[in-house]
């Protein structure tokens, strides 16, 4: 029996992430955030000890456990991974919102999705709550509100829509109760974020990016297009960086020439920076 078109795309795509996991493991430098931050996190979660005792680690305690695998191998192959994961989740993500081939590329290509690969970062694990369902995909917002806290208000606000206050509560009882749980077992973690915010590596636009914020939010509710909740979730972060802004792209995932604008500009940016 010959394989089908699905089968052999799959095997190709197996044999692709092999390879290039294979020349990462030797290629890619280390990655500043998996080797200070996620990694011994997951580390420190698979010795019986908190997360937060890793000085770097401010998400919430869930976003570990994808990682748990990866860390148990040898640092730089579990790098190599997780570079291949991030590339093929926001790939598929992208897809699944309606990309063309073309806005995936460029999507990938982007200077937030090369800095997120490049440090070792898991933005990509919050890009893939948007096309969750909302009791889910608020377990993956949350592990980085800057890409997706006002995407969490809209399926709120949706969920009241539909069902009223029955609707509110399936959607938010879940994450609640892990919230509750965590400041249980870690006390109030999120506080942790307070003292990033003056550091110069962040690229937030906030508080002028406020009113961008507001007007977005308010487009998202009046049109019913999570799109533009997507595009308002960095303007309401007072701590952010460059490759957090890749949620932002997601907002025009579906529009080719704006999505190359963008991408060219940001390089453009990134060039100039590097001159100056």
């Amino acid at each position: 029996m010959r394989p089908s078109k699905r089968q052999i795309t799959l095997i190709a795509l197996g044999v692709i992430a092999i390879v290039l996991v294979v020349v990462m493991t030797y290629a890619l430098p280390s990655a500043v955030d998996w080797h200070t931050a996620f990694r011994p996190a997951a580390l420190a979660v698979l010795r019986g000890k908190s997360p937060y005792s890793v000085y770097g680690y401010f998400n919430a305690p869930w976003a570990l456990l994808p990682l748990l695998p990866l860390a148990i191998l040898p640092e730089e192959v579990g790098r190599a991974l997780l570079v291949v994961i991030s590339l093929a989740v926001l790939a598929y993500t992208a897809h699944k919102m309606g990309a063309k081939p073309t806005s995936v590329i460029l999507l990938l290509l982007s200077p937030p999705a090369m800095h997120g690969l490049l440090h070792g970062n898991i933005d990509w694990l919050a890009a893939f709550g948007f096309i969750l369902p909302p009791q889910i995909g608020m377990f993956f917002i949350s592990v980085k509100p800057q890409i997706g806290i006002a995407v969490g208000i809209y399926w709120v606000i949706e969920a009241w829509r539909e069902s009223r206050w029955r609707g509110v509560w399936r959607v938010l009882a879940p994450i609640s109760i892990a919230f509750v749980l965590s400041f249980l077992l870690f006390g109030l973690w999120p506080l942790r974020f307070e003292r990033e915010l003056s550091l110069w590596w962040n690229a937030s636009l906030w508080p002028a990016s406020l009113p961008v914020g507001l007007a977005l939010m308010v487009l998202a509710i009046r049109k019913r297009e999570m799109n533009f909740a997507i595009g308002a979730s960095p303007c309401f972060a007072p701590y952010i960086l460059l490759h957090s802004w890749i949620g932002a792209l997601f907002a025009i995932i579906k529009a080719e020439w704006e999505l190359f604008a963008v991408v060219l500009g940001l390089w453009g940016v990134v060039i100039l920076r590097a001159i100056a």
